[in-house]
């Protein structure tokens, strides 16, 4: 028998008619199919750890009361065994016609799915098996509509992600990678307050959109009668508290790009930005590096591990190239944003870029790079000293000309972490977004616009001060070892099901 496509009505199928009829035997008998509460007192994961070493066929006196899915039920007459599946993992039940005398039909009538509670003895069966021998059993949610039989392959890849429930109810794998992602954020929210950062809330509505190159969404809000926009970045806000005196600020945020759905990109995503006063981009790039380590060793223990199949490793100290150098190193050829657009063109056209015309010597400097390069980088590297004309929020390089002290992180390819040297001159910032304008009029529909309310808080001064954005779902990626973003996002995007 096939599972039942969703949408469908419960009465149309089989498996859920005859899952229907079991749920209006229980009301008739009196028994509510969804009861208010339950208190269990033991998890499958602590049982299994305090009983590891009982030998098979022993009983330990000990009556405990579990509660959680049944993933699995055998009857082979008069005992029967059930897998409860909690929070921590799963246990069996086992089942004895002698101890639930007539509430062994009961136990035999639950279906796979099923919430239960169950109380009983703790014991091992002959071959070993730790189990509850149980002596009573409660519906605790009544399940009508079956389990998928099977979910693994890539075959199920969207139907995992459209229905993550399933995906987490039958996908160890699934369970074991949010997990991870969960002991991630909390080591990387403890790595900033350990060092004195305060944790922060800005605004995810705002009237203009700002703080990084994209494409934003745009809501409107009736009671004001504006249009307003989902925040690409919450940089000029915590920029703003740097100027109101908080030293050290972060915030784990989710920011919404109005773009393109890939392995690494999702409209919705989570990142981490952080803003430290009287630092500059190499300050920054020491706390990469400590953040990331914490980070690993919150999932590994370790900082080497394997991702798709290949070493990594995060040990200190990480590389540093500047963007140039790393692209000579690649292609064999100079690109430095003092070229003239014509020489960078070629270089581009060699290797298949499509040269929009409105770029400058510091976009094909860094189309260049991210086409030719980045792909190539795999242990964890800091590439140094972006270009100016895209980089509208550092500073100047201090000795180097066209260039800002901007860094970014890739591993295994992927940027992971983007930080500067911010800028803090407010006329310097006002000659930026200035020439963003003018992209903007000129096509560039992710060109910054001109912030005015944020110029006038520089112009009451930001001290010195080092930012840093950290990718927090590419960070999960790479160390749960998934090659798709959507694997580490729990409702990631997907286009509206064909009707």
């Amino acid at each position: 028998m096939t599972e039942q496509e969703p949408g469908g009505g419960l009465e149309e199928h089989p498996l859920t008619a005859q899952r229907l009829e079991k749920l209006e035997l229980l009301r008739a008998a009196g028994v509510d199919p969804y009861p208010i509460g339950f208190t269990p007192d033991a998890r499958a994961a602590e049982l299994h750890a305090e009983y590891a070493d009982l030998e098979p066929a022993s009983s330990t006196g000990r009556q405990v009361t579990v509660a959680g899915r049944l993933m699995n039920v055998r009857d082979i007459g008069k005992l029967a065994f059930g897998v409860l599946q909690d929070g921590t993992g799963r246990i069996q039940l086992f089942a004895d016609q002698q101890v639930l005398g007539d509430a062994m039909e009961d136990f035999r009538s639950l279906d796979m799915g099923d919430w239960i509670g169950a109380s009983g003895e703790v014991i091992t069966t002959r071959r070993g098996e730790l189990s509850v021998r149980i002596d009573t059993v409660q519906v605790l949610a009544k399940s009508l509509r079956p389990l998928p039989e099977k979910w693994h392959g890539l075959q199920d890849v969207e139907a995992r992600h459209r229905r993550r429930y399933l995906d987490l109810t039958v996908n160890v794998e699934a369970r074991a990678t949010f997990e991870a992602r969960s002991r991630i954020v909390q080591a990387l929210r403890r790595s900033f307050e350990d060092r004195g950062f305060m944790e922060v809330e800005t605004p995810m509505l705002q009237l203009q959109p700002g703080g990084a190159l994209a494409r934003p969404f745009t809501t409107h809000h009736n009671a004001l009668g504006v249009d307003m926009y989902l925040r690409i970045a919450p940089e000029l806000y915590l920029k703003r508290l740097t100027v109101g005196g908080f030293e050290r600020v972060f915030e784990m945020n989710r920011n919404f790009r109005n773009e393109g759905i890939s392995p690494r990109h999702n409209p919705e995503f989570t990142m981490l930005e952080a803003y430290m006063a009287y630092a500059d981009y190499h300050d920054v790039m020491e706390l990469v590096e400590d953040v990331f380590i914490e980070a690993a060793v919150a999932v590994h223990g370790s900082t080497s591990f394997d991702y798709q199949g290949k070493p990594m490793s995060f040990a200190k100290p990480w590389r540093r190239v500047t963007m140039a150098d790393a692209v000579e190193e690649r292609i064999g050829a100079r690109v430095d944003p003092s070229m003239s657009t014509a020489e960078l063109g070629k270089i581009a056209t060699r290797h298949d870029i499509e040269v929009d015309g409105s770029w400058g010597p510091g976009k094909l400097m860094a189309e260049i790079f991210e086409a030719t390069t980045e792909r190539a980088l795999w242990d964890p590297t800091f590439v140094l000293d972006y270009p100016k004309e895209v980089s509208p929020f550092a500073r100047d390089h201090r000795d180097t000309a066209g260039v800002t002290e901007r860094f970014e992180v890739i591993a295994a390819g992927s940027e992971l972490a983007n930080a500067f040297t911010e800028l803090n001159d407010p006329f310097e910032q006002r000659r930026r977004f200035e020439a963003q304008a003018r992209a903007r009029a000129e096509g560039d529909d992710e060109a910054h616009v001109i912030d005015e309310d944020f110029l006038e808080a520089l112009e009451y001064g930001m001290p010195p001060t080092g930012g840093l954005g950290i990718g927090v779902d590419r960070l999960v990626m790479l160390l749960t070892d998934q090659a798709s973003i959507r694997e580490v996002i729990l409702f990631p995007h997907l286009r509206p099901r064909s009707s």
